[in-house]
């Protein structure tokens, strides 16, 4: 997500558009929460068209996969995708590895404090936490910049195995929780059905190695209450296995640098068939759940595989096939993806508090009460929109 600078340089020629539509998709989804599905479909129970929808907009409560949980992986894969590009075009300025290195230290720490500070957001001090999408590519990035001088393909797959089976390893020598444990403490609900039994209880909601840490760590930090856990279970920790995430990123965009200007669609889809299938088979296997809220090492698998799949679809449909007019309204999100991000945080609130002020309270409510929520979050997806087409015809894009 932060390496578009270089796809947006006046300089570029060979510019790759499906990477951009691929971003500009990834950032609507997230975009298109205002539309809220999931209040529709309460109003239409009996309909599986809503239920449906409402799924793929929500985060499964753990194990699993919707739509929905396909965004973050999205993001950190991208990253790994254009950060050879990145790297190939500051080599191209001349610029220093001191130089590039440091450019990578600063970037990693601006996404650090921008998540941090839209985490803070409503909040009465800063809320230091660093579960979030920008946080979580911030404290892999520099590591990612390094392997990408790794010369030879083989040791980014080395790479990308150390972290996953030492991660798993460290996770499989915790201890699990025992009979009678208080999980109420740990903020799980005394009716949650989502508990994993035997080998696979390693990794359980808010009694593992990652809430552990967290409860040590985030502590570190000043606090309105002493963090006992995450609502959501989410972790600092799951940046260590989403650099595995953005390893694969970094080794799809090699792949397709190398086949430039063919696209290397035989290795997208064996690596997207072979990742879906064995993060699969870890899970029905007992070795390791596919868990995206806690980033288990199965779930970077997994979801890489589904990205290397998407990226194909992209590549195929846009720059084999050359039908690309009907991406622009995803271009338009993907080249300013960071402002998207913020736009995505920042602006729905205020925008549908406007709407309310200035078109009265039932100005969306044309299609009826069980509608409004889509209706008005149309509207609020649309003049985002429209900032963004704005931004683009003027040429303003937000680099980090």
């Amino acid at each position: 997500m932060t390496d578009a600078a270089p796809a947006v340089a006046k300089t570029s020629i060979h510019r790759n558009v499906a990477m951009d539509a691929y971003r500009g998709f990834v950032m609507l989804l997230m975009m298109a929460e205002v539309l809220r599905f999931s209040e529709v479909a309460k109003a239409f129970p009996d309909s599986w068209f809503w239920k449906i929808l409402s799924y793929n907009q929500s985060h499964v409560p753990w194990a699993g996969c919707s739509l929905h949980d396909t965004i973050q992986p999205s993001f950190s894969f991208l990253v790994g995708v254009a950060l050879p590009y990145s790297i190939a075009s500051r080599f191209a300025q001349g610029k220093s590895f001191g130089n590039r290195l440091g450019h990578a230290m600063w970037r990693a720490l601006i996404l650090i404090v921008l998540g941090i500070f839209l985490r803070s957001l409503h909040q009465p001090q800063t809320y230091f936490t660093f579960e979030d999408t920008l946080t979580q590519i911030g404290l892999g990035y520099v590591f990612l910049f390094l392997l990408g001088f790794v010369m030879e393909e083989k040791w980014l797959w080395v790479a990308l195995g150390v972290i996953l089976f030492g991660y798993w390893l460290a996770w499989a020598l915790y201890p699990v929780a025992g009979a009678g444990f208080d999980w109420q403490s740990v903020g799980v609900p005394s009716d949650w059905t989502h508990h994993h039994s035997g080998f696979m209880a390693h990794w359980n909601k808010n009694a593992n190695l990652g809430n552990t840490f967290d409860q040590w760590f985030l502590n570190l930090f000043p606090r309105t209450s002493p963090f006992v856990a995450n609502e959501g279970g989410y972790l600092t920790l799951s940046f260590i296995p989403t650099l595995g995430t953005m390893i694969l990123g970094l080794i799809a965009g090699r792949w397709l640098r190398a086949a430039s200007p063919n696209i290397p669609f035989r290795r997208f889809l064996i690596a997207g068939v072979a990742g879906v299938a064995l993060g699969l088979l870890l899970h029905v296997s007992g070795v390791c759940p596919v868990v995206k809220r806690i980033w288990t090492p199965s779930w970077t698998i997994f979801s890489g595989g589904i990205c290397f799949l998407m990226l194909a679809a992209f590549e195929w449909i846009i720059e084999a096939t050359g039908h690309r007019k009907w991406a622009f309204p995803l271009v338009v999100i993907g080249v300013n993806s960071i402002v998207a991000y913020l736009i995505a945080h920042l602006l729905p609130d205020f925008l549908i508090s406007t709407f309310r002020i200035h078109l009265g309270p039932d100005a969306f409510a044309f299609g009826g009460i069980a509608l409004q929520p889509l209706f008005e979050g149309i509207a609020v997806l649309l003049v985002c929109w429209l900032l963004l087409l704005w931004m683009y015809r003027k040429k303003l894009f937000l680099r980090i």
